[in-house]
């Protein structure tokens, strides 16, 4: 009886032993699955991460070539001083024009006749009443008509130079129409730096450009592209053709001032004082200008340079620049969806993707403008 109870309970240890090796395969799939799904996942969990940011494409710059170099290259005779020539650049400014034409048909003339007028004057006293030929002088001591045309005469002269006079400098003085793109001058020891407030906050620093013979190798250097020598800057400043330009003028250090002769401008930039006034430019090219005020031992390397262009390729300056125009949309972040937040709120957890809630935060920039130079380090490849 002993011996047959043993040969069951060895019969029952066996059939258990049997099933659980029979029921490991089954269990087998399902271990795995769960071992291995976290596994699986860790790819689309770190996929955000993982994927690479889409870059804003950063417009090209309109005045410069592939190469760096300026596409406008300066025409002789116009925006710089040439070489023997007599009398005002070529005014591409209305203020200008109206300026040269009071020069040339009204001024010139005058100080001409005036001129030639007294020169012959004195010598018909030198001939007339040499005491050769006045052995007895006159002693007259006044002529009452002769006072009243010297004294009437002049006045005369004077009123007919001061109405066209006076028009023209309060016309320099107009204050800009609505529209009108401002730019800042800053004026320093000893360069420029320049600001377009309604644009974005573009800042430049333009540098005199050196000679070859000046400068280290490998050190960009003046080229006749880019201006004639003691004018050609580094950073040329860009505005539109046809649009009034808002001129604000300051300084950091000492009293500079900022003269362009084809504008017709020359306005002081004075420390903790902001001066302004306005123009437009009617023709498109490049013009050159310097500081006109002595402001210390290197008044005479502090060039200007501004090329004028067409208002759609000053938009597209601006871009290039990271600015914007005025009224134009701020650039949104790649993705984003300032219209509608409530449709797409997963979108806040991708990076550079922010979500805006309530109109009340800023989406995420992702196009950070690059405009700012260093004081007086210049911009080498511009």
């Amino acid at each position: 009886m002993t011996g047959f109870k043993t040969i069951i309970a060895a019969a029952g240890l066996a059939l258990a032993s049997s099933a659980g090796v029979a029921a490991a395969p089954t269990a087998a799939p399902g271990a795995a699955t769960t071992t291995t799904a976290p596994e699986a996942a860790a790819p689309a969990t770190a996929a955000p991460a993982a994927a690479p940011t889409a870059a804003v494409a950063k417009p090209a710059d309109p005045t410069l070539a592939a190469d760096g170099s300026q596409l406008v290259k300066p025409v002789a005779h116009v925006g710089q001083p040439t070489d023997g020539y007599y009398g005002i650049q070529t005014q591409v400014t209305k203020n200008g024009e109206t300026a040269h034409w009071f020069h040339d048909s009204i001024l010139f003339p005058l100080i001409t006749i005036i001129s030639i007028f007294v020169l012959g004057l004195l010598i018909y006293v030198v001939f007339r009443f040499r005491e050769k030929a006045n052995p007895v002088p006159s002693k007259t001591s006044h002529n009452t008509f002769i006072e009243i045309v010297w004294t009437l005469v002049p006045v005369l002269i004077l009123v007919a130079i001061a109405v066209p006079s006076i028009r023209l400098l309060a016309a320099q003085y107009a204050p800009p129409p609505k529209g009108a793109v401002t730019l800042k001058a800053i004026g320093n020891q000893w360069y420029w730096s320049y600001e377009y407030p309604d644009h974005g906050g573009i800042a430049i620093t333009a540098n005199m450009l050196k000679e070859q013979s000046e400068v280290p190798a490998g050190t960009r250097y003046r080229t006749d592209a880019d201006g004639p020598r003691l004018l050609a800057a580094d950073n040329r400043i860009v505005l539109p053709v046809g649009v009034p330009i808002r001129l604000l003028t300051t300084a950091a250090d000492v009293i500079h001032s900022w003269a362009v002769p084809a504008f017709w401008i020359k306005l002081d930039a004075v420390p903790g004082r902001i001066n302004e006034t306005s123009f437009t430019i009617d023709k498109p090219g490049v013009y050159f200008g310097q500081c006109s005020e002595l402001c210390g031992a290197r008044h005479g390397y502090m060039p200007i340079t501004v090329e004028a262009v067409s208002p759609q390729q000053f938009a597209a300056w601006v871009a290039a620049k990271g600015g914007t125009m005025p009224g134009a949309a701020a650039p949104a972040a790649s993705g984003a969806d300032a219209t509608d937040d409530t449709a797409t709120p997963a979108t806040a957890a991708v990076p550079g993707n922010a979500a805006v809630e309530n109109a009340t935060v800023t989406a995420e920039t992702t196009n950070q403008a690059a405009t700012a130079n260093n004081g007086a380090g210049g911009n080498p490849g511009r």
